[in-house]
């Protein structure tokens, strides 16, 4: 007898979510069920697929390599089912996003609300991630990135604002104490609150003022997970830890607000907003579709810069 697509379907949720509750969170369906659909597709198969603990469920090299075979393919399947959704009269279904954390905290929130106001049989699953994941292995429809991160062969709508700038900022109290710099690299001698990426990498601070662009690693007393950890750093930023720097949407209102002070402002450095990619070469699935219509009617905002910079903490 052959495997059930149910079940594949609910050895992916577990496998991907590396747990019974978090894959039953994510598929809708119950730990229980996802257990026996397991069970029945090892016995089917003849070879365990999973291997469980009290704490953790990771594949096995047989599940794994299933694991990297079935993705893409029950993608596909999703996108030639969605094929009936183009003869309904609104478009039903899951979309399913993978964006930085900065997207689900700057971006997002100005679109999802209205969007799922517009399309009540639509749900979107965001899953905020850092990591340079592979969108269609990661079970997304589409994600969020800027131009540097973009994959190949991916078709990119612009989505949120176009233009963006790192702010660079401190309490009141650090800069009486310390002094306040007056060139970017007067920050080597500073506190700094640094960030450094899921793979290791630690992005330099990039200022440009006049067509010139200074790079700095400065050091400090704290490092946090870019994305994910920048909340901390910004709460360290506000107790006088040291400066921080981070995306200027994220500080703004804190510096209209008094609680931070800019640091270095006039070197604040732009860079290009981000964009929704997708791959090119499958079928819309109509959730992400409308989507995609949806922030392309968004209003329109001031062109890109030319150089785009990489986001850091």
């Amino acid at each position: 007898m052959k495997p059930d697509l149910g079940d594949l379907n609910a050895f992916v949720a577990v496998a991907r979510a590396k747990g019974f509750r978090d894959g039953a969170r994510s598929s809708g369906a119950s730990a229980s069920g996802l257990s026996e659909a397991i069970r029945r597709l090892e016995a089917q198969l003849g070879v365990r697929l999973l291997n469980r603990t009290t704490r953790s469920v990771a594949p096995t090299e047989a599940g794994q390599r299933l694991l990297d075979r079935l993705g893409p393919a029950l993608t596909e399947v999703e996108a030639a089912l969605d094929v009936v959704n183009g003869f309904r009269d609104r478009p039903a279904g899951t979309l399913r996003l993978n964006v930085p954390v900065s997207a689900a905290r700057l971006v997002l929130p100005a679109i999802v609300p209205r969007f799922l106001a517009a399309f009540p049989e639509i749900r979107l699953e965001v899953i905020a991630d850092d990591s340079f994941v592979d969108l269609l292995a990661s079970g997304a429809d589409a994600g969020i990135r800027y131009d540097e991160r973009l994959e190949q062969d991916m078709i990119a709508v612009p989505i949120g604002p176009r233009v963006q700038r790192f702010a660079t900022a401190a309490a009141t109290a650090y800069l009486d104490r310390h002094g306040r710099p007056k060139h970017p690299r007067e920050l080597l001698d500073h506190a700094c609150i640094r960030g450094r990426f899921a793979s290791g990498a630690m992005p330099p601070w990039e200022f440009e003022r006049d067509g010139k662009v200074v790079r700095i690693q400065p050091t400090g007393p704290l490092l946090v997970g870019i994305g994910g950890a920048a909340d901390l750093a910004v709460e360290a930023g506000l107790a006088g830890t040291g400066i921080v720097h981070v995306f200027e949407d994220w500080l703004r209102p804190l510096l209209d607000s008094g609680k931070l002070e800019p640091v270095l402002e006039p070197w604040w450095q732009r860079f290009s907003g981000p964009f929704l990619y997708y791959p090119g070469r499958r079928l819309v699935p109509a959730p992400l579709r409308a989507f995609i219509d949806f922030i392309k009617a968004e209003p329109s905002a001031p062109p890109k810069p030319k150089r785009p910079a990489r986001p850091s903490a």
